[in-house]
């Protein structure tokens, strides 16, 4: 019987690192590997021998020292004997509350806009295409720069709430927009629980309780909804339950907030300004206002193209049910829209984070005007606030994409 010998195995060559396509592509990540290593290494080295020729060494204690220097709006306590590190947080609590309430704003402008701009109403849907084509081609620290302009110029003095005949009253008697700022009703608790401290700042216990509440409402209309729907599949009767959820979420709230003795402090003219209540800046309002309305038009766009991705047919069985125009919008159309609409709605709301700091354009102490900034300036540390800055950038982006990306997978499309 003849037998057919082993073929030889192949001998490795160096060459074949280079010629041979089970190896080529392993070989040019090394290097590639190798050279940004390299390139890192020269960048650092590069940046310790420049410091030390001008006799400066690289550490973040100037966030200890003394800052010497206001911020207009702050969320927690903080004085110009306070430290760097305490205007870090002043900073960043500041650039997490323009970005959220933009986030917030910008979605619903953007879900209205791109919802109108589909609208049969032909004169409705060509004012929001100029909306749309006038905002999003516009830079952003432009529309910055007007609304700024037109909360100082275009706004009354405090001096015009003042006599028997003003020129200018009080929003419901509770809310007066000045040149100086808008000045809203604070709540207040006249049992309040007190503060929780956390070391960089304090807690309202009265804050948190009321959350909790309100968390657990939700949850039980939520528990309440689910039964409903497991009793709708196995009688085919859908019990109501909306009341019930009504009350799980308002009832307990404002049992808590009437025994915690809720009332609003409204602001009041006092000479030559207003006091009590809660004053928020013009250059907070107009940050809002620009970053709102400019990515509103760009989340219309994203909007637009969701609903029109999904078919036409859905929209045709929904009419032939029985459904109005709205209600086939809110529970066909827009549930389905959703996995077109959040991925590129991840973007807009990075991009709305982005340029909170062009807030040093109004005068608005962010991030990037305190650390990157005026401490900046002071301290002589621009490799340590730079980096410290982009680091906390990035940490904040990667946050938000982790939470938008977590909620996409759960309202995306099940595959079975």
């Amino acid at each position: 019987m003849t037998t057919i010998p082993d073929a030889p195995k192949p001998v490795f060559r160096p060459s074949m690192l280079i010629y041979d396509t089970r190896y080529r592509s392993l070989t040019i990540q090394v290097v590639v590997l190798f050279l940004f290593m390299a390139g890192a290494a020269w960048l650092i080295d590069n940046a310790i021998q420049n410091l030390r020729t001008l006799g400066k060494d690289f550490n973040f204690s100037f966030l200890g020292q003394r800052a010497g220097y206001d911020i207009n709006q702050r969320l927690v306590a903080y004085d110009s004997n306070s430290t760097h590190g305490r205007a870090l947080l002043v900073g960043l609590l500041n650039t997490l509350l323009l970005a959220v309430m933009s986030c917030a704003l910008a979605t619903v402008i953007g879900v209205i806009a791109g919802v109108l701009r589909l609208s049969g109403n032909w004169l409705v849907a060509r004012l929001m295409t100029v909306y749309v084509e006038t905002f999003r081609n516009i830079p952003t620290l432009l529309w910055i720069l007007v609304f700024g302009a037109i909360m100082t110029e275009s706004m009354p003095a405090p001096a015009a709430f003042r006599g028997d005949n003003p020129t200018a009253e009080m929003i419901l008697g509770m809310v007066a927009i000045t040149n100086r700022g808008v000045y809203v009703p604070e709540p207040m608790f006249a049992r309040s629980l007190g503060d929780l401290d956390l070391g960089l700042f304090l807690v309202s216990i009265d804050l948190l309780a009321l959350a909790a509440v309100l968390i657990a409402g939700i949850l039980i209309r939520r528990r309440l909804l689910r039964h409903a729907e497991a009793v709708q599949n196995a009688t085919g009767v859908r019990p109501v339950t909306w009341w019930k959820g009504l009350l799980a979420v308002v009832l307990p709230p404002a049992l808590l907030l009437w025994a915690l003795g809720f009332h609003l402090n409204y602001p009041e003219l006092a000479g030559f300004n207003f006091s009590g209540g809660i004053h928020l800046r013009n250059s907070l309002i107009a940050m809002w206002l620009a970053l709102s309305i400019y990515t509103g038009a760009f989340i219309a766009e994203n909007v637009r193209a969701g609903i029109m991705a999904v078919s036409r047919g859905q929209t045709e069985a929904a009419f032939a049910l029985g459904l109005r125009p709205g209600t086939t919008m809110n529970l066909v159309i827009l549930p389905q829209a959703k996995r077109i609409i959040i991925p590129p709605l991840i973007s807009q709301y990075l991009n709305i984070t982005k340029n909170t700091s062009l807030a040093l354009a109004v005068g608005y102490m962010d991030l990037r005007s305190t650390l990157g900034g005026i401490t900046l300036n002071q301290t002589g540390r621009e490799l340590e606030a730079m980096l410290l800055m982009m680091l906390i950038y990035l940490v904040i982006s990667l946050l938000i994409s982790l939470a938008m990306n977590l909620y996409n997978r759960r309202v995306g499309l099940k595959e079975r």
